[in-house]
């Protein structure tokens, strides 16, 4: 039997072909680098999501074993959709990352995933988005990183902010999204349990995409900001 080839590691022992998505809610993978994630999956990427919390709140009338059977649904389905390589849910209750994540001992498994995906790269969510759990995450990702001397580039994406005024001091980085971002659209439109968020947001998808786009002078693209 032929012996598996190992992929060949970067400087930091890393796998530069998985790349890993670590996200609050199951349709920010796709809100924020959806089209890089389509991207780098059609250039032969393992790309990896990891979704802190099922969600089971946007539907408050529905019974929870419902909506999170719907949602994780919508995540596989979209998973496949882009030719992704997995999505892990951790179960945290939304509002409680930070209590859930020391009380339910959580840093054991996210630095088993970590370790276990190996990735060059992860993208994650802004410091400064308005939506607290989003904050929550990047504070527990970072504190995790630093805990377990993981060195790796990690990448902020935004959601809710359109503009960028707070992150100056950091690098930009600018991806042409112009050829996938009609997957992003298409993929956004398979949450449909997600409605509202969609009704809410969509404009918003439009705008940073083009937004971005001027300022590498194409059509569509996305904006990520380096903090590690």
């Amino acid at each position: 039997m032929a012996k598996k080839n190992k992929p060949k590691l970067d400087a930091n022992g890393h796998d530069p072909n998985s790349v890993l998505i670590i996200c609050a809610h199951s349709d920010d993978q796709i809100f924020g680098p959806g089209g890089t994630v389509a991207k780098y999956a059609r250039e032969g990427k393992k790309v990896y999501t990891l979704i802190f919390s099922y969600g089971e709140m946007s539907h408050p009338l529905h019974q929870r074993q419902y909506t999170i059977k719907t949602r994780v649904k919508e995540a596989l389905d979209v998973d496949k959709f882009f030719g992704g390589h997995g999505v892990t849910f951790l179960g945290l209750g939304e509002g409680k990352f930070a209590e859930q994540f020391n009380t339910r001992k959580m840093y054991p498994k996210l630095k088993r995933l970590i370790l276990h995906y190996n990735p060059e790269m992860i993208f994650t969510h802004s410091t400064d988005d308005p939506q607290p759990d989003h904050r929550a995450l990047n504070k527990l990702l970072l504190d995790t990183l630093d805990r377990m001397h993981y060195k790796c580039d990690v990448y902020m994406f935004d959601i809710w902010n359109i503009f960028n005024f707070k992150k100056r001091e950091y690098v930009e980085i600018i991806i042409d999204i112009s050829d996938t971002f009609d997957m992003k659209v298409k993929a956004l439109k398979m949450f449909e349990s997600q409605k509202l968020s969609l009704f809410s947001l969509t404009w918003s998808v439009y705008l940073r995409a083009w937004l971005s786009g001027r300022k590498i002078h194409t059509r569509y693209a996305e904006s990520f900001y380096k903090i590690r």
